[in-house]
This record gives structure tokens, sequence and C-alpha cells, in this order.
């Protein structure tokens, strides 16, 4: 502010104030909103933990997992049926979805910021062809297995989706380099022949057909534990990776030559960025079959609300992933109860027109 004293032509600059407030509220902010967010999260599993055909108060939830994890009763009696229910049904079905709706929500950031393009979602590089026809073989394979819980459709589909992605990656390699256009084209390709040979597949075994469809829709298939102890762990460890990640796909933005100028191995960084998608997805599909969406729309939504920084960006993208499918899974339970909806179904119909709306929305061209 500017003001001239009487008798005087000097003009007189009054202090500005201390921008310090302004600061602090600027660190916070990725705090505030993780924090919300991860407040939402637990809110969501207990709600989706508490309703269903047989409703549950939260209160006789809380004390269930108190009672199973740390040994402690708070008080309330626990009945002997809802704790089945709780314990040994719901709660490892919502912590499934809570855990792949983070995986594909982790995946879908670093394709998107690799590949720079907020069109791409985790099954882009034929990951969801290589995991349907994988899953595919494996419902015709006249044998039955039981690793760790899991059947061998599910690791049939794991290791479709991990190969398929190192196979494109070979493919679009020309030398030392990977071009981005040649990844996405070959994953196109690759996907497509992968997807005509599943549907021939299907054809010649009819009898299976039903089984396939029900897979390729998705749903969360953990009936207990034990598949959970097994993914949750690599989906944490890939989330970590990611992260660490961030710091090169920020570098990405500016373009690859931008990236190697400020000292990133390009090659390199890509690799590891595109196999550690490709493990949060092969993880995923191994317990929920193919859901589509969650790693399309989630970090679109998120990076409008917090902006192109990988470093907030994907925390929030993991955070708020989990609650999307959370909340689809407890529609898919509810809406035609006692029956469910395929969730992939669930997931198509709220976010492909909430996609739509945003898109129209902007009425911009969308930027990184």
């Amino acid at each position: 502010m500017i003001r001239v004293g009487a008798g005087s032509s000097r003009p007189q600059t009054k202090e500005r104030d201390d921008p310090a407030p302004t600061k602090i509220t600027m660190r916070s902010r990725p705090a505030l909103i993780l924090s919300s967010l991860l407040g939402t999260l637990t809110i969501a599993l207990l709600i989706s933990a508490s309703l269903g055909t047989i409703a549950i108060p939260i209160d006789q939830i809380v004390s269930i997992v108190l009672k199973h994890l740390i040994g402690i009763s708070i008080g309330w009696p626990i009945n002997e049926t809802q704790e089945i229910i709780i314990w040994q049904l719901r709660l490892p079905r919502v912590f499934g979805a809570a855990i792949v709706g983070a995986a594909l929500a982790a995946a879908g950031v670093l394709f998107q910021g690799l590949l720079r393009n907020p069109m791409a979602d985790p099954y882009l590089l034929g990951t969801s062809g290589g995991a349907a026809l994988t899953a595919t073989i494996a419902l015709l394979i006249p044998v039955s297995a039981n690793v760790f819980g899991f059947t061998l459709v599910p690791i049939a589909a794991f290791a479709g989706a991990l190969g398929t992605v190192l196979f494109v990656y070979r493919i679009a390699r020309v030398g030392l380099r990977t071009p981005i256009t040649a990844l996405i084209l070959a994953g196109f390709a690759i996907s497509s022949m992968m997807s005509a040979v599943m549907s021939f597949l299907m054809l010649m075994n009819q009898n299976t057909l039903q089984r396939v469809v029900l897979w390729t829709m998705g749903g969360i298939s953990s009936s207990g534990w034990d598949q959970l102890k097994i993914v949750t762990p690599l989906i944490a460890i890939a989330i970590v990776v990611a992260y660490a990640l961030t710091r090169d796909l920020n570098a990405f933005l500016l373009g690859e030559e931008q990236a190697a100028s400020l000292g990133v191995s390009v090659e390199r960084q890509k690799f590891f960025v595109m196999m550690t998608a490709a493990l949060l997805t092969g993880c995923a599909v191994a317990v929920s079959g193919l859901v589509g969406f969650v790693g399309l729309i989630i970090p679109h939504i998120v990076r409008l609300i917090v902006g192109p920084d990988h470093r907030l960006l994907l925390p929030a993208s993991v955070l708020s992933g989990a609650i999307f499918l959370v909340l689809a899974d407890l529609l898919a339970r509810l809406v035609l109860a006692p029956s469910e909806i395929p969730l992939g179904v669930v997931t198509a119909l709220i976010g492909a027109p909430f996609f739509i709306y945003l898109l129209r929305r902007t009425k911009r061209e969308y930027s990184f």
C-alpha cells in the first residue's frame, strides 16, 4: 500500500504482512488431503462391513476387529454368528475391494504419468488381454490346484498380466530405446490378438462360456484371509516402489529429453515404472478379475483436484481408489440383494457417465 504524507512527495511503503501463515497452510495441504481421505476410507470400510443381508452394528465390528487383532475386548458382548459373518466373510471382501482399488488407481497413475496420457489405464498395454486369455485357458484345463488360497485361475491371470506387459515391452523396444508410441501400438495389437484367441477358445468350449464371462465382469473373489495375506504385502511394496518413482514421473511430464537432462535414466526408469504398474495390476486381477474404470477415472479426478505433482497425486489416488471400489462393491451387494451385480458392471455404470461429465464440464483440452 502506497501512502503520501502531507507536505511531502516521498512515498511511504507500508510493511506487508508476514507471509509465513500462507506457507504453513500450503505445507499442511497435502497432510490435510491425505488425512481426510484416510478418514473417509475408514468410514467407508466400516459402513460396507456393517451393511448387507444381515445388518451388523458398527460397535460390534470394532469389537470383533480389536478382539482378533490385539486380543482386547472393549466391553460389548460379541455375537458368535455376527463374528463369523464379519471376520470370515465380510471383512476379507471389504478389505479385498480396498486393496484392489488402491492397486488399480496406483497403476493408473503410473501408466498415465509414463505415457503422458490421461486416457491411459492399467489395461492399456495388453494386461487385460493377457490376464483374460490365461484365465480362460486355466478354466479349460481339467486340473484343480490351490496355492496359498488361490485356485489355478487367479494364478494364471496374474502370470498372464505380468507376462504380457513384459512381452509388449520387448516387442516395442527399438535398439536401446522404447518409444511411447510403439508401446501403445504394441499393447493394442497384442491385446487384440489375445482377445481373438480367447473368443475362439470360448466358441470351441461353450460349456465354460458363462464362467469366463463372469470372471471378465469382475468381482471380489476373496472368501478368506489367505489370499489377502499374500497379495496385500506385494501391493504395499509395489506402492512404496511407485512412490519412489514419483520424482522421475514428474520429470517425464517435461518430456523424455528434459527428463534425461535432469539426470533421469529414462529407459531404465521407464522399465521400472511399467513393471511396477504391471505387478499392481496383476495382483488386482488375481483377486477381482477384470474391473474397469478405477485406474482411469480415479487418477484423472484426483489430478484435477490436487494437481499433477505425483508426490501427492499417487497417495491421494491410492486412497481414493480404495474408497471408490469399497463403495462400488457395497452397491454391487445391495442393489439386487440377495443377488449380486458383477463389480465391473457397477464401476462402468458409475465411472463412464461421470468421466463423460468431467470431460464435458472442463470444455478444454486436458493437459498434464
